[in-house]
């Protein structure tokens, strides 16, 4: 076995069992995006082999402070599994998690199919559906979210679950780079965002995505989901809680928060 299976076990069994593992880069500080990218995929197909679906992609790290954080000068991505979705209005059981922090962030739905490299932010405008608002729930099977990049990439980007609205947008006459965001807990305004913080445009991300998978060969297609990054600082979650985020032209998105359900 090589020791990217090895890491991808690890972190399967620590999704199963809601037990952490020590950072991979503490063991072996090396360790960088591409071995982190080599976990991820073999992590996927163990998630694949036990009857996921992948529905999409998230893209992290698109804030220059987040990546100034982690020593990087890029985004990271990770896929969106079918078994993580969740709808407006629906309770979140923390004991799905580990250590949960909510963000509030802009939806893209495909339309059309979009493969790189070269993908332009006017291709990857053309090949958008719709516009939704969105939160992802990150979660860490690192302990204590002691990550570097390679520990966050392996571990699907850092995802735990997704919502998105039912109110869907079309992009043509609006810049979703100019979209505001207000999130809410429990009815008090905790922190506010504007789409231009997920690298410089959503568009802009969706693009990035298209010639980062490039790489590997695969592309998006149509229908398929993706998340373009956090507009705030991630909160944690706490049993209770009541989250509500307001996008301008989008809507608003409400998740609950429960101990279990």
């Amino acid at each position: 076995m090589s020791q990217a299976h090895d890491r991808a076990r690890a972190l399967h069994e620590a999704r199963r069992t809601r037990k952490p593992v020590p950072p991979f880069t503490d063991a072996d500080p090396a360790l960088g995006e591409a071995e982190g990218y080599e976990t991820q995929a073999e992590l996927l197909e163990l998630l694949l082999a036990d009857g996921d679906e992948v529905i999409g992609y998230k893209v992290g790290l698109t804030s220059a402070p987040a990546r100034k954080l982690l020593g990087i000068d890029s985004p990271d991505h990770g896929p969106l599994l079918a078994s993580a979705v969740y709808r407006d209005g629906d309770t979140l059981p923390l004991d799905r998690f580990i250590a949960p922090k909510i963000e509030a962030e802009i939806a893209l739905r495909l339309g059309s199919p979009l493969k790189g490299p070269g993908v332009t932010v006017e291709q990857a405008r053309e090949a958008v559906s719709e516009v939704r608002a969105g939160v992802e729930i990150v979660d860490s099977r690192i302990e204590d979210w002691r990550i570097r990049i390679a520990d966050t990439v392996s571990d699907l980007a850092s995802t735990g679950a997704i919502a998105v609205s039912d109110t869907a947008v079309p992009l043509e006459g609006f810049e979703p780079r100019l979209v505001g965001m207000v999130l809410s807990r429990n009815g008090e305004v905790v922190d506010t965002g504007v789409g231009a913080a997920a690298l410089g445009d959503p568009v802009a991300v969706l693009a990035w995505l298209a010639n980062s998978l490039a790489g590997s060969g695969r592309g998006l297609e149509p229908g398929q989901l993706v998340l373009t990054g956090a507009l705030h600082t991630p909160i944690a979650l706490e049993a209770g809680d009541v989250f509500t985020a307001e996008f301008d032209r989008l809507g608003s998105l409400t998740l609950r928060v429960a101990e279990t359900v």
